[in-house]
């Protein structure tokens, strides 16, 4: 099982246990409580729950979280049955205003990730940029962008195979997309395929190589990342071009 799957089996109980407990915890207060504030308090459950979680975990929390304000918390008790009005049309902005919430806050976390994930992929390239700016050798940068594309890209292997185009392999191309050129026929990958893909190394119209990806079973990573990975491919390229054009002059 992935760490993605786990997390989110794990936000969607969550989803369910983590309003039963704070509507559970409300019992005791009940009688000097109204139930709006009670409904704000499970809100609040709701909202940890999206920042968390998924989408499906934070509608599941709303619905949760409903549930078990009627069960608990309104008139008749331990009973799915709302017998006041003003507690119906409290329910009801319950449940409403959390699925709003949870999906402002579903989609909060989802750009703040995205913020940190486009950090991590500029540093990455500024790393390797400032490695060949500062004299590195094309070897050097070489072995950088290898033992990079492994973490970027999630692989269990990585190595690069100087100046030689031996075998058909999928390639990821510079769209960041993964495709298998055979003859007329053209195979374009949402998952990585058994075997070796291979991320070609050019620079200044110059083929030099190519790493040799061997990915772990499962979906290619998101595009961004991809696309960071042939651009320290690109990268990588430059340095060896640098270096041949050096040599010579």
């Amino acid at each position: 099982m992935s760490g993605y799957r786990l997390h989110d089996r794990l936000a969607l109980v969550a989803a369910l246990v983590v309003p039963f407990l704070v509507a559970l915890a409300l019992v005791p207060l009940r009688t000097g409580l109204s139930t709006a504030n009670a409904a704000l308090v499970l809100v609040v459950a709701v909202v940890a729950v999206a920042a968390t979680g998924t989408r499906t975990a934070g509608a599941l929390a709303a619905l949760s979280a409903t549930a078990w304000f009627d069960f608990f918390l309104t008139r008749p008790y331990q009973r799915f049955a709302v017998a006041g009005r003003e507690d119906l049309q409290t329910a009801a902005l319950l449940l409403v205003v959390g699925l709003v919430v949870s999906q402002l806050a579903v989609r909060a976390r989802r750009l703040q990730a995205a913020v940190v994930t486009d950090d991590a992929h500029l540093g990455r390239l500024q790393e390797t940029a400032r490695l060949a700016e500062g004299g590195g050798s094309p070897d050097a940068v070489v072995e950088h962008v290898r033992r990079e594309l492994v973490g970027l890209l999630g692989l269990r292997g990585c190595r690069f195979e100087y100046g030689t185009l031996i075998g058909h392999r999928p390639r990821l191309e510079h769209d960041g997309s993964l495709w298998l050129r055979r003859g007329n026929r053209v195979t374009e990958y949402a998952d990585w395929p058994d075997g070796e893909s291979e991320l070609r190394v050019v620079g200044g119209g110059h083929y030099y190589g190519r790493f040799l990806l061997d990915p772990l079973p499962g979906p290619l990573p998101e595009e961004r990342a991809r696309r960071v990975a042939v651009a320290l491919a690109a990268q990588a390229g430059a340095a060896l071009d640098t270096a041949g054009l050096s040599q010579k002059g």
